[in-house]
């Protein structure tokens, strides 16, 4: 694949397998290691990815890599992963899945703030803002992250008592 760049010809060849499989691609990065490249590629589905995910789309992957001139005959290295709570979130199946969940938000006009998202779908999402519920369309949104939470509580669920 003569012209184009490793990550985007990957993300053309990977995408519709990885769909048929039950995943999403989330991203891929190429980035030399040695002599050796290394090809870490980010998948994830509603639910998040098991670890038989990750094997199976491994083995998937590696199999399409073999096969293929992407890389160019080089040797590589191959990481699957599922991304990680800091990541952004870009697209509308990051906010689905980051249901109930803190998230801290930049707009391209208002500033910034801290809400938990109640709900989500393809055009925005509505969150709780200190107890008042605002509505957010993603093409407002300039930047948003999840909130890392170490003592969340899940809706329902009551605070355990202190210990004496």
């Amino acid at each position: 694949m003569t012209g184009r760049q490793p990550k985007d010809a990957l993300l053309e060849m990977l995408s519709q397998p990885l769909s048929s499989s039950g995943l999403d691609l989330e991203d891929v990065e190429v980035s030399n290691a040695g002599r050796r490249r290394l090809v870490r590629v980010l998948v994830d589905k509603d639910g998040g990815a098991t670890l038989d995910d990750i094997a199976a789309a491994t083995q998937l992957i590696g199999g399409l890599l073999d096969d293929a001139d992407t890389l160019n005959d080089d040797p590589y290295t191959l990481e699957v992963t599922s991304p990680g709570v800091g990541r952004p979130l870009t697209q509308p199946r990051h906010w689905r899945r980051n249901v109930h969940r803190l998230v801290q938000v930049q707009t391209h006009h208002s500033g910034g703030f801290t809400g938990r998202i109640i709900d989500a779908d393809d055009a925005g999402a509505t969150l709780d803002v200190d107890g008042t519920q605002r509505d957010l369309a993603y093409a407002d949104v300039a930047k948003a992250r999840v909130e890392i939470e170490f003592n969340r509580r899940r809706p329902g669920e009551r605070a355990k008592p202190e210990k004496e």
